[in-house]
Order: C-alpha cells, then structure tokens, then sequence
C-alpha cells in the first residue's frame, strides 16, 4: 500500500492586524488614523502596550513597551483602554466565519487561528481561494483586516501570514517550502528566542540553511530537544495537525547553555533573561497562571523540577523572576554545574489578574 496520503494538507493561518487597536479604531471614529495604544498610561507612569496602530508603529511603538517608552517615541500617541469584552465579541464572530469553511479551527489567541481546509465545507478547494473569502467576510461584516499564510504546514502558514501585514496574504507553495526554510533568519525559528538566537549566531548560524548543515545529533547537542525539531522544519516537514478546541495547558521557556554554569550570579542573570521570554508570551497569549515551576539539568544529565502555586493568577515578570530564583535557592545548587534552567507557568485562571481591573470590568490596565 502506497505511504503517499490521499490529499495534501491546506493549511491556513489568519492575523488579525493591529485587532485591539482595529476595534478601537473602528468603534470610535476620532481614533481613526491616529496612533493610538490600548494600555499603557497616558502619564507613562506604569504599564505597557498591549497593541499599537499601525500609524503609531510608524514611530517604533509596539507591544509589550513600557508607556514611558511609548511616549518618547510618540508624543501625540493616545492611550486607550483596553475592552476586553469588544474584542471577544468581534473574535466572536470572525470564528463564525472560519466555520463556514471548516470545523479544524485552532484558535492561538482572540485574534490568530490555524484553519485545515484540506476538505472544505464549501467545495471550493482552493486554500488561497478560501483565506481570500475568509478575509474579505471579515472586512465586509466587521469592517476589521486580517492578514493570512497558506501553505501545507502550520509553521510555514504561520510565518507566511506576517509577511504582508497588513491586509495582505501569502501563499507558500510545496515546491518552495524547503528553499523558503533555509533563508529563513534563525530568530524566526520556533523557540528560539533572543538568547538562543545569539548564541546561533556566534556559532555562525544565521539562517536555516546553516542550520541545515548540521546533523540532528548536533542540533540536539547544542539545543536540547527542540533540536530536533529545527532538524525536521528546515527541511519542511513539520507534521503537526491542527487542533480544534485546543485548551493550553501550560507555557513556559527554557535554556541549554553553551557553558555550564556554576555561580548562582549566572544562574540568576540567566533566570531573569527566561523570565522575560516567558513574561512575553504570557503577554501575547493574555494568560495568568497560579503555579510556577523552575526546571534544572545538571551538568551530569540528572533534572528536577521545584514548584510554588498561588491563590491567585500571576503574570508579571518581577513574581515570575523572583520565584524562579527562590525556587532555584531551595534546590540543589551548591558545587553544582547547571546546563540548563527553564520557568513554566500553569494552572491558568483569570486571563487578567483580578489586581489589574478598575471599577470598569472593561477598563483594564496591563502591567
């Protein structure tokens, strides 16, 4: 019986542009092309923007900067806040629309999904087709932008879609998808963040055709596991399905070291970098969680985990980084080498810590 699978997957992935910043924009018509940021302070006195327009990206704003950063760059940049239960709403009804074309619908946030069209509810076949309906419902029902990526992975489709942001769309075809991974810049790549990134590049890896030239046995090595995921994705195999009704369960970062560390000096600076990535990807994905657990391998291979919950849900990076480090001080790290450290945080709640709401369920403020 032949391997080859009957149909070749199509894989759509769709991004909203700018969505809390759209939204806001689009309901209140003095905010239109105006930059503007939802969160943040308009003294710039605490907090951090959750989604900047794309007349305030002009200036360098963007998520997840301080406010007091944001108006420096941007002197006549209007703070909004945030409404949590608008953007449902509208995330709302664009799932509405993906469901005219297909029930395997991974949602990654409110306003980005993988959609798998391989069979489509409409017939129509085509993947390019269906985003390029897809998208043109969401502007003509919601008077919102999205951006998409098509391909037969999600990596690739995911990557795709922010390449001709905004209101724009990008297909990758399958006979293109190896060539496109390898002048693919390292820091692209899935899991590699800043500190991994500049450690690629000091080895001379720039680009996936560098990693390529390296065997998976390396990669795993020099990275860890997710070494061998960069083995299979540079060559375009990425076999991940798309996951309706996908809860997550936990979300965290880590770090294998080129050098083992050995004074707690090092171990704390690199906590506080994983705590950073960590704190950002909570941000991006408007997660708190209760429990946070501190990962550490010995030079020697041996691991343990330590953990410490909360009554209440955490995000903000000076509780992450402190209990990392608490956590690490409880742990066995004296005369000890360190090879790698990592911070996870689970057992999500409330999206927004309940510290963080005014007397306006809707008017919150991101710290």
């Amino acid at each position: 019986m032949s391997d080859t699978p009957k149909y070749q997957r199509k894989i759509i992935h769709i991004d909203m542009d700018a969505f809390y910043a759209s939204v806001e924009q689009r309901d209140n018509p003095e905010l239109r092309g105006k930059p503007i940021a939802v969160g943040g302070s308009p003294e710039g006195r605490g907090g951090v923007v959750a989604t900047a327009s794309y007349e305030a990206r002009k200036f360098g704003v963007r998520s997840a900067m301080p406010s007091k950063t944001a108006l420096q760059l941007c002197p006549d940049l209007i703070f909004v806040y945030p409404r949590f239960s608008a953007y449902k709403e509208a995330s709302k009804s664009i799932r509405e629309i993906f469901r005219r074309h297909t029930e395997l619908i991974e949602p990654l946030s409110l306003d980005e999904a993988y959609l798998d069209v391989t069979i489509d509810k409409q017939g129509i076949g085509s993947a390019i087709a269906i985003a390029e309906h897809i998208r043109a419902a969401i502007k003509a029902e919601l008077n919102l932008t999205a951006s998409a990526g098509v391909s037969v992975s999600k990596f690739v489709a995911k990557i795709a879609s922010a390449m001709k942001k905004p209101d724009g769309l990008t297909f990758i075809a399958p006979s293109r998808v190896e060539a496109f991974m390898e002048e693919l810049p390292v820091e692209k790549f899935f899991g590699v963040g800043r500190v991994t990134a500049e450690k690629m590049k000091k080895m001379g890896l720039h680009k996936g055709i560098d990693l390529k030239g390296l065997s998976e046995d390396e990669l795993i090595r020099f990275f860890g596991k997710v070494g061998r995921f960069y083995y299979k994705i540079v060559r375009g195999i990425d076999d991940r399905v798309v996951e309706p009704y996908r809860e997550t369960k936990s979300l965290g970062a880590e770090d294998t070291f080129a050098h083992d560390l050995i004074t707690v000096a090092e171990m704390y600076a690199e906590l506080d970098k994983i705590a950073q990535t960590v704190y950002d990807r909570l941000f991006r994905a408007k997660l708190a969680g209760r429990t946070i657990t501190l990962k550490v391998k010995y030079h020697d291979f041996r691991q343990i985990t330590r953990n410490k919950s909360f009554l209440a849900p955490v995000s903000d990076l000076n509780t992450i980084a402190a209990t990392a480090k608490q956590l690490l001080l409880s742990s066995d790290v004296s005369d000890k080498k360190i090879r790698l450290l990592g911070i996870t945080l689970s057992n999500f709640g409330d999206v927004v810590p309940k510290s963080r709401v005014r007397k306006n369920p809707d008017q919150l403020e991101l710290f």
